[in-house]
């Protein structure tokens, strides 16, 4: 049976006094109002995981936003897969839309990375996604299955098992747009097609699939509802204890 996964993502958000007081509160909320075997995650800046990973418990698991495709080196300013698991953190995001269009990372470099996390026992959480542009011009499933082939179909197949996707329609991340619930489970089913093509049914059937496009309280049960979708990668929302905590408790119904 697929996980179901909540995630948020807070991005270059909070000081450490904010983000400790934010995730007490989230956890807090998420111990008291949780009833199912979701899985909710915080992927918090590098400077917070480590006290955030006390603090968490099982309530809620601690992620990182980005890893080092090496293990060590002179490599000034960067973070290793290692280092993230030392602090106790169990999942990172590979690949995300601004990590793509701000840092040019290219899916040859997000396989390395994501490699490089799962042999530190690191759950990846890759992103996938299309612009704007590329919607427009109907070439949007050939952009997703180019990522997927070029930075996670170069896994093992014990080694993809190990992985979450994030489905992220670039076009709606912090614009106020959402795709639709029938255009996300149009691309989610499209994704789990292509796992199925690739390796087989089994993996396909197994691997979790989260949307991450301006996903919140509103549309989050309409969209969780689909079913092909796992899931949310939360962004502007997970900054919110309360939206936050009400999206995890979607799967709660």
């Amino acid at each position: 049976m697929r996980k179901k996964i909540v995630a948020g993502n807070w991005k270059m958000n909070t000081d450490y006094a904010e983000g400790i007081s934010l995730f007490s509160e989230i956890v807090n909320i998420v111990k008291d109002e949780k009833k199912g075997d979701q899985i909710a995650i915080i992927c918090a800046p590098f400077i917070h995981l480590n006290s955030l990973a006390k603090l968490g418990g099982e309530a809620v698991k601690i992620g990182a936003q980005n890893c080092h495709q090496n293990e060590s080196g002179a490599f000034t300013g960067e973070i290793s897969a290692k280092m993230i698991k030392s602090v106790g953190c169990e999942y990172v995001i590979i690949g995300h839309s601004e990590r793509r269009q701000y840092f040019a990372e290219s899916d040859t470099l997000l396989a390395e990375k994501t490699k490089i996390a799962l042999a530190n026992q690191l759950t990846p959480i890759f992103c996938i996604g299309e612009t704007l542009d590329e919607r427009n011009n109907g070439n949007f499933f050939e952009i997703l299955k180019n990522q997927l082939v070029n930075g996670l179909f170069v896994l093992s197949a014990e080694d993809f098992a190990k992985t979450v996707i994030a489905y992220e329609p670039v076009w709606a991340i912090g614009t106020g747009l959402t795709a639709t619930a029938e255009q996300a489970q149009e691309v989610h089913a499209f994704i789990r097609a292509e796992i199925a093509a690739h390796y087989d049914a089994d993996a396909a059937e197994a691997t979790s699939i989260l949307y991450g496009g301006s996903c919140n309280p509103k549309n989050a049960a309409e969209l969780f509802a689909q079913t092909d979708i796992d899931g949310g990668l939360i962004g502007g929302a997970s900054l919110k204890s309360r939206d936050f905590a009400d999206i995890v408790k979607t799967f709660n119904a």
